[in-house]
């Protein structure tokens, strides 16, 4: 039987919870889920967004409220086809109100003041285009002209460059006992991306203003982005192509995500020495430490 293709999270809080139920809604409005008219709110089954919404459950429970996350195969008043439809809607209205503050930035100067924060926007946005609304490729090409770009390959490597100058010499923030994905992103940002990486460890990024985050359960920052885990993320954030790490990739994705899309049975050995390794009295640092050295041990093993 095919795994269910949505998940839906149904909660209750306290009346007197007015503030909580704001924030949560928030947060389900950055994670793109869909407000039904029964109540529930859905994504699609990705593991990531599974996490976002076991997550949120948890902190609605803290708040003395129920909260559900159930597994859905289908909605009888609703075909998979028009659920589908209503995201790319929402997604459509989400990109229409960035393309209206592109435009009026564009008028207000040419020196186009504005655009970093527009160019954030679309990337959060289009993390939650589950089912690619049709908008997002003309955005995000009218965002590449604005950064005076010609071609589309000049553009991505201007990009690009700018972006590997941006996060070189920075902390970054990820959260405490870190598995195989975050170790392996943070080997990824210190040999390609930024060699004098800084690694802190919170749950709550928010706390640390001037951090990177990666693979957070907030909004921002680099993390799962469709079918992609943070590895592959920021493999394509930063046009890191070498085949190396393109395999190391494929492993990191089928040990975490564990939906065997690559085939790749390497990185459950290492994940399990990593969980083995968690469940002890060592450090963040130190389990991050070690967990580096596993992936550059795999990187050489690599022909």
């Amino acid at each position: 039987m095919n795994s269910p293709a949505w998940i839906m999270l149904l909660f209750s809080l306290p009346t007197k919870r007015a503030s909580e139920r704001v924030d949560i809604w928030r947060k389900l409005k950055r994670y793109g889920a869909l407000s039904l008219e029964s109540g529930g709110h859905l994504l699609p089954n990705t593991a990531a967004n599974l996490e976002h919404f076991e997550w949120l459950a948890a902190v609605i429970r803290k708040f003395k409220g129920e909260a559900s996350v159930i597994q859905v195969h289908s909605l009888d008043d609703l075909p998979e086809e028009r659920l589908k439809q209503l995201f790319v809607e929402a997604r459509t209205r989400d990109y229409e109100s960035l393309l209206s503050e592109l435009k009026k930035a564009q008028s207000r100067s040419k020196r186009k003041l504005g655009l970093g924060h527009l160019r954030r926007r679309f990337q959060a946005i289009s993390v939650i285009d589950f089912f690619n609304s049709p908008l997002g490729s003309r955005v995000e090409d009218l965002l590449a002209r604005a950064d005076g770009g010609v071609a589309a390959k000049s553009r991505r490597g201007q990009a690009r460059a700018r972006l590997q100058k941006e996060y070189r010499d920075r902390t970054w923030i990820t959260r405490p006992r870190p598995g195989i994905d975050r170790v392996s992103s943070a080997w990824l940002i210190r040999r390609f991306i930024d060699s004098n990486a800084k690694f802190i460890f919170d749950g709550n990024a928010a706390r640390h203003a001037d951090a990177i985050p990666f693979d957070m359960f907030q909004a921002g920052g680099f993390g799962h982005r469709g079918e992609d885990c943070t590895f592959e993320t920021l493999c394509k954030e930063f046009g890191i192509r070498a085949q190396k790490v393109r395999a190391i990739a494929q492993i990191i994705h089928d040990a975490d995500l564990e939906d065997e899309k690559f085939g790749r049975v390497e990185g459950i050995g290492l994940d399990r020495v990593l969980i083995g390794w968690a469940q002890q009295s060592v450090s963040d640092d130190e389990l991050l430490g070690r967990g580096i050295e596993l992936i550059e041990g795999l990187y050489h093993s690599l022909s």
